[in-house]
Order: structure tokens, then sequence, then C-alpha cells
């Protein structure tokens, strides 16, 4: 199926956000939504690379992903990222993107700390959510969580490492990775947890994990799927990582159009 791609920027308070949006050429009939992907915490739009066109092939929906304020081609930030910065995107800034988008029904796929943002804007948003897919997110900080952040800082201090964050970020990627080290090595951060969130999300969730993610253990998708009222499942991928729309992007895709198609999310 062709797919095709279009660039925009969203003006918001706090500056412009970089758009792109993915339709495909033969739409799913009598359907609205349209699936937003949030990326994590070191990502941008080009990162997701070609997933967003494939998702909207594989699930006849059109598909929108953002680079948040800071990150990729959107405008930089000038403060520190808050500790509150994963509420504050779910409360503040995507409600306005939706809105200046025109989307009044939504489909979110987050990937890592985009899956957390993704479940705050369910909890927020839940008229205009359909369904909710998580991929690899904390749902709370646990000592595997802190070993991992910790080994990629150690990672990150080679020159090659670093660089790869310029491509995608070009000034701002000193940002980009304080705003993902400092937060979650901070003291004060070691008690968040999505709880609250989470007790306010009703519609069906899809909990996808790597059976090997270095981020995080089985306990972070089933507390979502467990502390949530909507029909949830999990599903670990053998063989992955952190990142399975990457490392095994058909099986993710596959499961993904199942789990729509089941809660008659796509037509």
């Amino acid at each position: 199926m062709e797919v095709t791609a279009s660039d925009s920027w969203i003006a918001t308070e706090w500056g412009l956000l970089f758009v792109r949006s993915w339709k495909p050429s033969v739409m799913s009939k009598d359907r609205d939504e349209t699936i937003l992907v949030l990326h994590d915490s070191l990502g941008c739009v080009e990162l997701w690379r070609s997933f967003p066109a494939k998702l909207a092939a594989a699930t006849g929906r059109p598909v929108v992903a953002y680079d948040r304020l800071g990150f990729g081609r959107s405008d930089a930030c000038d403060e520190p990222q808050a500790p509150t910065f994963i509420r504050d995107e779910a409360v503040k800034v995507v409600p306005r993107l939706l809105e200046q988008l025109g989307i009044s029904r939504v489909i979110l796929f987050g990937h890592s700390v985009g899956g957390s943002m993704a479940v705050a804007v369910a909890a927020h948003l839940p008229g205009m959510c359909a369904a909710l897919i998580t991929e690899s997110a904390p749902s709370f900080v646990e000592d595997r969580t802190l070993v991992g952040v910790r080994a990629g800082k150690a990672d990150f201090e080679r020159p090659d490492r670093f660089e790869r964050l310029v491509r995608y970020h070009g000034s701002k990627a000193r940002w980009v990775l304080d705003a993902w080290i400092k937060t979650w090595l901070a003291p004060s951060f070691s008690g968040w947890c999505l709880d609250d969130d989470l007790s306010g999300v009703s519609c069906p969730i899809l909990a996808l994990h790597g059976e090997r993610d270095e981020f995080g253990s089985i306990e972070q998708p089933e507390r979502i799927a467990r502390l949530t009222s909507g029909a949830s499942r999990v599903l670990v991928l053998e063989g992955c990582g952190h990142a399975p729309h990457r490392e095994d992007p058909t099986r993710v895709l596959k499961d993904v159009a199942h789990f729509l198609a089941q809660y008659d999310v796509v037509a």
C-alpha cells in the first residue's frame, strides 16, 4: 500500500513543534482515529525511520509523529527538564497538538517514556482515546532502569556515540542527553510512578515489552495492565530488547494490527 508523508510545524506558546504525518492510500472505512506516536527519551521523528509509514499501511490509519520541545527539529528548550515532564506533556502539549491538527479521536502508540506519556494522555483525554499501545514503557523506577541509564551515560561519553545525537538533535544534543540522565538519576525522581494516571485509563491497552529490555523488567507492562480498567493484554516479545519496533518491526506491526482489529478499533 502506498503511504504519503508530509511535514508541518505547530505553533505553541512554548515554541514551534515539528510534525510529520503519514497517510495510507487505502483508508479503513467508517473510522476516524489517527495514530499518534510518541518518541523515547533520546528520540525524534527521524529516529522512527520507516516504522510510522509501515504502521499506517498495516492499520489503514493516518499516523502522526512530532518532536517534543527540545528534540529533533522542534525549537530548543531553554529550561532544564522538569520532574513533572511526563504529565506536563500529556496535559499541556498533546491536547494543543491534537486541536491544531484537527484530531478528535486518537490511538496512542508510545515508545519508552513516550509510552508513559501515552498513558498519561489516555488518562487526561479519555473521551478522545480509542486505544493505547505502550512499547517498553516505564511505569515506575526500578533498579534495572537506573542501571540501564548509568550504562547509557557511560556509553555517550564516547565522542562517536554523542555525535549520533548531534546528527538528529543538532545543537540541542547536550540538552537532550542531560534531560534523560539527570532526570532519571535524580534521587528526587526515584519514587516516580504512573499509578495515578493508570487508574484513569479505561480504553483497550496493549503493553508490548522485549524480554531482553535493558531498562525494565516484565513488571513494567504487568503493572500497566494491572492498574488500568480497560481490556488489557501484555505481550512479551522474545529476543527483543528496548526497541522492538526496530528489532522486530514485522512482529510488532502484526501484533498491533491484530490488537486493534480485536477491539474493533480498526475496521
